[in-house]
């Protein structure tokens, strides 16, 4: 199933300017260990429910890697998935990482690291400024005029945050700010959990020209910590909309930024071209505002890719190198901030859609992806598998979240699998004349129901109606832990602050990870960022 591609061949193809999808199989916590500068993880488990977004034009000329070659089970059986799914030019790194090493090129750790290694770049570029931790609870406690905006996504922010911060996710700062910190002698800072979206959030006020004087919080929240500084945890403080006069400086302060920038913009019937181009060219549809604004209405086709997290995780989001991204918000704002960051990461096919979401129809509600395959298994409902268990029944429920969902919370019993590794570890579980299996949101478990047949012919096989969310919704009972898993915890990468122990350890560690990539991409020379003066 599929060709091989050396080393050598793999290294001309991401430079020769076409359309590439470079795919890591094995689970995140995996390819964390070791991987390709610009693989993405595609994990196996979760092939059939991200690979359509992730690459969605099937003609994609696509790479995979793992730890071997053709000859590499999980190869094999993504290559198989994925020309089910219509992927026609599919081919795997001979030998795996293990070949790229012994080529001689570099093997990163860590995730999100085109990303990572960027922000670094920025701040070595730019001189980004910081101050530390401690500086930052001198001027708080002190009551100066200083005011902290936390760039990450609301539910990291939730986790734990500075005191007094607010959370402004990164697309957010600039559209925003400017009813944040009307006084221009209030001293703007901007934090993440480390290094990246400090850097970047501070660097977008300060290439905005806003007024104040902006800095970076050193090492984020982490740093706090390892100061020995309290965060809070819970709080649910966040920046309002823009005022009409915020607006308008933001828009004045974005078209700056585009101007010096280069960033391109392009209306309805140029995209309506491009779309009629999708068998030949890829184009993303990518709508950088927030998930409530995005749920109250978006382009069709468009999939919800908050700014700032599009430029911390763009792999996460974009498999296609050198495909087209267009970026949408409702004024320019977010989407210009947005596509200046992605053309220094080094996209050259970056452009903001004019007048945005405004004149079209739009489509209400959550993204909708539809579950792939021949259809879905029998489903029990979460009061009648509460009620079986409950009476004793011969059942055994699989949950397949990641090891931290399971961790943080599952059903009472539930065994914690890997999907892809269930046909090696299945015999872990107890024999019983009915399986249930539950994933969040059940999906997954829909397409795992199906190889669940094959591994135990003859035992009725039900999936859990609207997943583990459903149970928790119907306030049943809940267990913690990991004291069923069957499988290694290595399906996600853990964060330093996900550990149980070693805490600041870990921090410290990956605080220095961060700071190191920039020599190892200079090593690789395959990144093309750029800067501007």
């Amino acid at each position: 199933m599929g060709t091989t591609v050396t080393p050598g061949e793999l290294k001309a193809m991401l430079h020769d300017g076409g359309e590439l999808a470079l795919i890591d199989v094995r689970e995140q916590g995996v390819f964390a260990k070791a991987h390709l500068l610009f693989a993405v993880c595609i994990p196996l488990s979760h092939m059939e429910l991200l690979v359509g977004a992730l690459v969605p034009r099937r003609a994609t000329r696509i790479v995979l890697c793992g730890d071997g070659g053709a000859a590499d089970p999980l190869i094999d059986r993504a290559t198989r998935v994925l020309a089910q799914m219509g992927y026609s030019d599919l081919s795997s790194l001979d030998g795996g990482i293990q070949s790229w090493r012994e080529a001689g090129y570099e093997i990163f750790s860590g995730i999100n690291v085109p990303s990572k290694a960027f922000g670094e770049f920025v701040e070595h570029t730019y001189a980004t400024p910081h101050l530390s931790a401690d500086a930052l609870k001198r001027k708080i406690d002190a009551g100066e005029n200083v005011i902290v905006l936390d760039s990450r996504p609301m539910e990291e922010y939730r986790r734990m945050n500075i005191p007094t911060g607010i959370d402004t996710p990164g697309a957010e700062l600039v559209y925003r700010v400017f009813d944040l910190a009307p006084d221009p002698d209030t001293l703007v800072v901007v934090n993440c959990a480390g290094r990246t979206r400090s850097i970047i959030g501070a660097q977008s006020l300060i290439n905005a020209g806003i007024p104040n004087k902006v800095m970076a919080l050193k090492d984020g929240t982490m740093g706090w910590h390892l100061a020995g500084h309290e965060l809070e945890h819970g709080q649910q403080r966040r920046a309002g909309p823009p005022s009409p006069g915020g607006l308008a400086k933001a828009k004045q302060a974005a078209q700056g930024v585009a101007e010096k920038f280069a960033v391109r913009e392009i209306d309805a019937d140029t995209l309506n071209a491009w779309h009629s181009e999708a068998g030949e060219r890829t184009t993303y549809l990518l709508d950088v505002r927030t998930r409530e604004e995005f749920e109250a209405g978006h382009l069709p086709g468009s999939r919800h890719a908050p700014g700032g997290q599009l430029v911390q995780a763009s792999d996460e989001y974009v498999a296609t190198r050198n495909a087209r991204l267009v970026l949408i918000d409702e004024d320019g704002v977010r989407a210009t901030m947005t596509a200046s960051w992605l053309i220094q990461l080094g996209w050259s096919d970056v452009y903001v859609l004019r007048a945005g979401a405004a004149g079209m129809a739009p489509v209400c509600g959550p993204q909708a992806d539809d579950l792939p395959g021949s259809g879905r298994a029998e489903t029990i409902s979460p009061g009648a598998l509460n009620d079986a268990l409950q009476s004793g029944q011969s059942l055994a429920v699989i949950d397949l979240a990641t090891s931290l969902q399971h961790r943080a919370g599952h059903i009472p019993g539930a065994w914690w699998a890997v999907r892809s590794r269930l046909g090696d570890e299945f015999a872990k579980i107890p024999a019983a004349g009915r399986l249930v299996v539950t994933s969040p949101d059940g999906r997954l478990a829909h397409l795992a129901a199906g190889d669940l047949g094959h591994l135990a012919p003859g035992v009725e096989i039900a999936v859990l109606d609207g997943g583990t969310d459903a149970w928790k919704a119907a306030g049943l009972a809940l267990e913690t832990g990991l004291d069923h898993a069957i499988s290694a915890t290595d399906d996600v990468a853990y964060k330093p602050y996900e550990h149980r122990e070693a805490l600041e350890q870990r921090m410290q560690e990956y605080l220095t990870w961060e700071v190191g990539l920039v020599e190892q991409i200079e090593r690789d020379g395959d990144a093309r960022f750029r800067s501007f003066s």
